[in-house]
């Protein structure tokens, strides 16, 4: 298969030099004949030249090989269907029952892995050491080979020298985008070589093929998978068969084909595979058929004999209705038909063409001249009969509604996945059965029975954002399945058309249910229902009487669509004439008059609900509704009152921004390491930026933005993200309010999930809640944000879990979060802080302002700068008082000496002129002259002087004295003195 490559590794001349030495050694070995060596080219020298040389088959066998000859040029090559002749140097063609690709390698039988193939696997990161990948590798499956479905990566590699560029060819089938698939091309010292990109395009419904440039010279393809659906072991393997690689320089043999196979003529560059019911064996130039009691299925080379045929062989549908209304119940084979008719115990195939009345038709669609179902005109409406025209002031419902199962709408298709051929031409693998529409019987129970609904859009309001979250669409389908052995029924979501989601998924027999699916953007295109009777390889019709029923399919809001009602809708004016138009942002219709009507303060109008008042919906508490009146918002202010009345105020501003925060590290059984990574963007308004999660598996991967997100990231090295990123969903894309309180709308926070050590200051809780509904969350999931003061935490991202639900989350519905941080403290004001005043110290006193302790906020107010002021101290007034004191004292005691003193004088003096007069009253003596003698007064002033101050004493001897030596004393007038001596 591989051609004749040279396996020579020496130049020209040593071949020959060691090809003389091998003939000098062997000369009484017997003459070699042509079956005992085969030709091989030596390396091409420095100018494109190389030769030909003879190798035994067996060493020291036999001796007289032919003498080495000049080969051709080293570009020289043979087409397709040739091969060279090395005996000849010539091309010659291919016989019949053989082919050859020329200048290619092909490789198409996988019963085992072709010489030059490697696959080996490991683990995608360091995870655990225990971790055993050695049988994560591709695996032959026959006519193709198989990737691993597991965690670990796997490598299938094939190295080749090309002597002129070339080209790698290969057909693929990667219908699963949990699984990482990249091709790539090395050169010998591990140096890509290819300048596109390494991701490989998800594949629709069948195989596809994928080309590669190569240059000349040593090359090495790689083709590498990785899965990294944690959550589900539904994995399907990638792929590959028909690799052909291009550009050696020669091939020096034809193969032969494979069995099943055949090549009629000479010169065939490839094999033709045998019909169904027909065989061929290794190298056949025709197919054979069957025996009448054996079958096989297409490329097969042995017949398998037929079994009885059973009820599981045969499927019923329906014609479509005739002019009458009528339409038949028809049964038919399943093909290709396998079984018999002829043995014992089998079954007849019913007789069909009993004729049953046709079902209405869908709603929105009306019956033509030709009994067939149209879809009605703009601005008309029917219940499936006829038509009619929306009356005056309304506009129709647009969207799809199926519950009438009589022909396949146009917009849907059905379509088999099977793995193992892609020529499979059956298209049927959903019939009609009037009032639903189900999975008759498949070829193989393995196979995957899709139903896809296409569809063109949805009308968009044009006051809302493409940010921001809301319900354009929904659809809704009532399903049913009936399983006795693994099946699985899938819903998936078709965001373009090499990526579908697997929105949710059923095991087993499920009751007869409804399940619906918001839309939110105009990315979604698509819808598939696939079925899949159980995962055990190549089980023929083991399980086939194992079916799904979709009874309806009801999607609104779909441009292009059909109506079945009407509905009232605002008017421009009151003429009767007037066209409809949407209430203006805010305001909601009232049914019954089509009035539009505003919506009270701080409300938003839910656009998932009727028209009327209970479309306006109160924002939660620290919440205000947004400018589109479509959601309400919080833009990081937040006032909650404590239980003594207090007004608690916070900035969270800090932490508006997208957040990201991982849980602890999880291993799989395999021992690969992942972690649940958390995306949330507290708050905002309308410009903030949103959380988001994102799919990069595959290069088509969704994205999901809201509040809150959740996706599995797992540690790779396999590209050049160092993360890799699957699986998100949307946690919260609605807030619906910021408290304290443990309860709000639905959602609830206990207390015990976060114990507080000292709960002084309530936690305040941000609730939201996302309406995407799953079969395990039906009524979508919620989080509760606990934010709690911790001044001594200054990073923005210390969130943990509850401890009893490590993944944040016990049910996987409602999530619990608690994020310490200084930025969640109160505003600061003046109840946080008190002053200190020192003590008057040399005249100057200051103010100190410290924060009550425990500090319980941030932000805010600031703390004041400490005061200072001037100030007398308690020594200086002391003082001063015992001084004025003492002053006080002195002058009281002189005063009081004073006026006793001068008491004694007056009585002195008394005394002695009443001595003088003798004794007579009223009577005075006479002064003698005006002058005191000295020596008069000695007495008295003697008894002056004893008695007087220091100053006085002084005062005294300053006083002025007559020449004479007489003191100087003012006396009574004599006329004043005769006076007195009268009235005595």
């Amino acid at each position: 298969m591989h051609g004749g490559l040279s396996r020579l590794s020496h130049c020209a001349p040593c071949a020959v030099l060691l090809w003389l030495l091998f003939a000098q050694t062997s000369a009484d070995l017997p003459m070699c004949k042509e079956s005992d060596y085969h030709f091989e080219y030596t390396e091409c020298d420095v100018l494109g030249s190389r030769w030909r040389v003879a190798i035994p088959n067996k060493a020291e066998t036999c001796t007289g090989l032919p003498d080495p000859v000049r080969g051709t040029q080293c570009t020289f090559s043979c087409g397709e269907g040739e091969f060279l002749n090395m005996q000849t140097q010539q091309c010659q063609k291919c016989a019949a029952g053989t082919y050859s690709l020329g200048t290619s390698v092909a490789f198409e039988e996988w019963d085992n892995l072709p010489t030059g193939f490697v696959t080996h696997g490991k683990m995608t990161n360091e995870g655990k050491a225990v971790t055993d990948c050695s049988n994560s590798t591709w695996t032959p499956k026959g006519d193709y080979v198989a990737s691993n479905t597991d965690e670990c990566t796997s490598t299938l590699s094939y190295a080749v020298n090309l002597k002129k560029t070339g080209m790698v060819t290969f057909e693929y089938f990667y219908p699963d985008n949990s699984i990482y698939f990249e091709f790539f091309v090395q050169n010998d010292q591990c140096q890509s070589t290819d300048s596109e990109s390494r991701w490989m395009r998800i594949s629709e419904n069948s195989w596809s093929q994928h080309k590669v440039q190569l240059r000349k010279g040593n090359n090495v393809l790689y083709w590498r998978t990785t899965a990294y659906d944690l959550l589900s072991s539904a994995v399907k393997p990638v792929l590959l068969r028909n690799i052909q690689v291009s550009g050696v320089s020669y091939t020096s043999e034809c193969f032969h084909c494979k069995p099943g196979t055949h090549s009629a003529k000479p010169g065939s560059p490839h094999c033709t595979p045998c019909p169904a019911d027909t065989f061929s064996n290794k190298g056949a130039t025709v197919c054979h058929e069957c025996d009448q009691d054996k079958y096989n299925e297409p490329g097969s080379g042995s017949c398998k004999p037929r079994p009885a045929c059973t009820h599981s062989d045969y499927f019923y549908t329906h014609t479509p209705c005739d002019s009458n209304r009528k339409t038949q119940l028809m049964y038919k084979w399943i093909q290709p038909k396998i079984c018999s008719e002829t043995l014992e115990g089998a079954v007849k195939l019913p007789v069909s063409g009993e004729k049953q009345t046709c079902p209405p038709c869908n709603p929105g669609f009306f019956v033509n001249s030709t009994s067939a179902c149209e879809p009605c005109g703009n601005d008309s409406y029917s219940n499936g009969t006829v038509c009619a025209k929306c009356p005056v002031g309304t506009e129709p419902v647009l969207g799809f509604e199926y519950k009438w199962w009589n022909t396949m709408p146009t917009n849907m298709k059905s379509s088999i996945i099977r793995q193992d051929f892609s020529d499979y031409d059956r298209s049927t693998a959903w019939e009609v059965a009037g009032e639903y529409v189900y999975t008759p019987p498949g070829d193989l129970d393995t196979d995957y029975q899709t139903l896809t609904l296409s569809l063109p859009g949805y009308r968009a309001e044009s006051t809302v954002k493409d940010t921001e979250r809301r319900e354009l669409s929904r659809i809704t389908f009532v399903f049913e399945t009936v399983c006795t052995a693994d099946c699985k029924f899938y819903f998936m979501a078709g965001y373009n058309r090499w990526f579908d989601d697997v929105v949710e998924e059923w095991k087993g027999t499920n009751r007869k249910q409804s399940y619906s699916y918001l839309i939110q953007n105009n990315y979604t295109v698509s819808f598939s229902w696939q079925f899949r009777r159980t995962e055990g390889y190549n089980t023929t019709r083991r399980y086939s009487a194992d079916a799904a029923k979709i009874y309806s399919i009801h999607v609104t809001n779909v441009v292009g669509g059909v109506a079945s009602q009407c509905r009232r809708c605002a008017l421009m004016s009151v003429k009767a004439d007037s066209t409809c138009i949407p209430c203006p942002p805010g305001h909601y219709m009232v049914e019954a008059t089509g009035v539009c009507k505003s919506c009270p303060p701080n409300t938003f109008i839910r656009a998932s609900q009727t028209v009327g008042e209970s479309t306006c919906v109160q924002c939660g508490p620290n919440t205000k509704r947004n400018k589109a009146y479509t959601a309400c918002l919080s833009d990081c202010k937040v006032g909650v009152q404590t239980r003594r009345g207090a007004l608690l105020r916070y900035d969270l501003s800090p932490l508006s921004n997208v957040t990201g925060f991982s849980s602890s590290p999880r291993f799989t059984n395999k021992g690969l390491r992942y972690f649940h990574r958390f995306n949330l963007g507290l708050c905002g308004t309308e410009r903030r930026v949103p959380a988001s999660c994102v799919d990069n598996v595959t290069e088509n991967g969704k994205e999901v933005k809201g509040y809150i997100c959740q996706s599995v990231v797992v540690p790779s090295d396999i590209r050049s993200q160092s993360m890799v990123s699957s699986q998100p969903f949307i946690i919260g894309d609605s807030l619906i309010g910021v408290t304290t309180e443990t309860t709000l709308e639905g959602i609830t926070s206990p207390s015990w999930l976060f114990p507080a050590a000292s709960p002084q200051l309530p936690d305040v809780i941000f609730y939201y809640r996302s309406n995407d509904a799953t079969q395990a969350c039906k009524q979508g999931r919620s989080a509760a944000i606990r934010l709690r003061c911790n001044p001594t935490v200054t990073a923005k991202d210390y969130i943990t879990y509850p401890s009893n639900c490590s993944e944040g989350t016990c049910d996987g519905c409602s999530f619990h979060f608690l994020w310490q941080s200084q930025h969640a403290c109160p505003l600061c004001t003046k109840d946080h802080y008190r002053e200190i005043v020192s003590a008057c110290i040399q005249g100057i006193q200051r103010t100190t302002y410290v924060w009550q302790q425990p500090l319980q906020c941030y932000g805010g107010e600031s703390l004041p700068a400490q005061a200072v002021s001037a100030c007398v101290t308690l020594d200086f007034w002391l003082r001063f008082g015992v001084s004025v004191g003492a002053v006080a004292a002195l002058l009281l005691i002189s005063i009081s000496c004073y006026f006793w003193k001068r008491t004694r004088k007056l009585e002195y003096k008394y005394s002695r002129l009443m001595m003088s007069s003798g004794g007579k009253e009223c009577e005075l003596p006479t002064a003698d002259s005006c002058a005191i003698m000295e020596g008069e007064d000695a007495e008295d002033d003697l008894m002056d002087l004893t008695h007087k101050s220091f100053f006085k004493k002084i005062k005294s001897f300053s006083r002025e004295r007559t020449s004479d030596g007489f003191d100087s004393v003012p006396l009574k007038s004599s006329s004043r003195h005769q006076h007195e001596e009268e009235d005595c």
